[in-house]
């Protein structure tokens, strides 16, 4: 149960089109995620980290869970910096992430499970409000979230609402995270994905952590939007 008492102004308000049943990933699809999470394992041996981590969160024994909070694009890294450097330094359960509940979603859940990630299907246009919820009930069994804000579909590198939501129901700290690679392919997507390329120098950019308060109005929400937006571009280099 959330510990959010009645009187403390927390919005959920994220956009339902009524009951969505998520896709489940196909055979075929959990074929594939094995063999994307290997690939994915091979060219991460041969990148050359970088660390930059500004939050200060992982100096010492981290207390609780965060919110890391990465642009769409750079998914195809995510693994790699969280296992290479978070986890190496973090005392929380796991990871569970927001993944749509689209078929590509799937996909992308399966893969994850693959990586030992609990996927957690919705967004902002579907099936928000009840993954808001099965996120924060991981998050008080220990686990760190991560959600991408500009995605399902964008605009690329604009912060959606979803994710101030998460972070005033659950009290946890967002962590700006960017993932920036020397040399990459970009897709010819929406959000201009990037994929690694082997050998690639890898900067991960954890920058100062942003909070919501339970109490915070509608203009507060936007301005703390505003500056976690602003925040993340920064770190960004593309």
């Amino acid at each position: 149960m959330s510990n959010v008492a009645p009187n403390q102004r927390v919005s959920t308000r994220l956009p339902s089109n009524g009951v969505v049943i998520p896709h489940a990933p196909r055979w075929y699809q959990w074929v594939a995620a094995w063999g994307v999470v290997t690939l994915t394992r091979a060219m991460t041996a041969t990148l050359r980290f970088r660390w930059r981590d500004e939050s200060g969160f992982f100096e010492g024994p981290v207390p609780r869970p965060v919110i890391f909070c990465c642009w769409h694009n750079r998914l195809a890294s995510t693994m790699a910096c969280y296992f290479g450097y978070v986890r190496k330094r973090s005392r929380t359960a796991g990871l569970a992430a927001m993944v749509s509940t689209s078929k590509d979603g799937a996909f992308l859940a399966a893969i994850l499970r693959c990586f030992s990630v609990q996927p957690v299907r919705g967004s902002s246009s579907r099936r928000g409000p009840q993954a808001l919820l099965e996120l924060t009930s991981w998050a008080e069994r220990g686990f760190d979230l991560a959600i991408t804000p500009d995605g399902p579909r964008g605009p690329r590198y604009v912060v959606q609402e979803g994710v101030m939501s998460l972070a005033q129901l659950t009290g946890l700290p967002i962590i700006p995270s960017s993932i920036n690679l020397m040399s990459k392919i970009q897709v010819r997507s929406w959000d201009r994905f990037q994929i690694p390329l082997p050998f690639s120098r890898c900067e991960l950019w954890l920058g100062k952590p942003l909070y919501v308060p339970r109490e915070a109005t509608d203009s507060e929400r936007e301005a703390l939007r505003q500056q976690l937006e602003s925040s993340l571009r920064e770190i960004s280099r593309d």
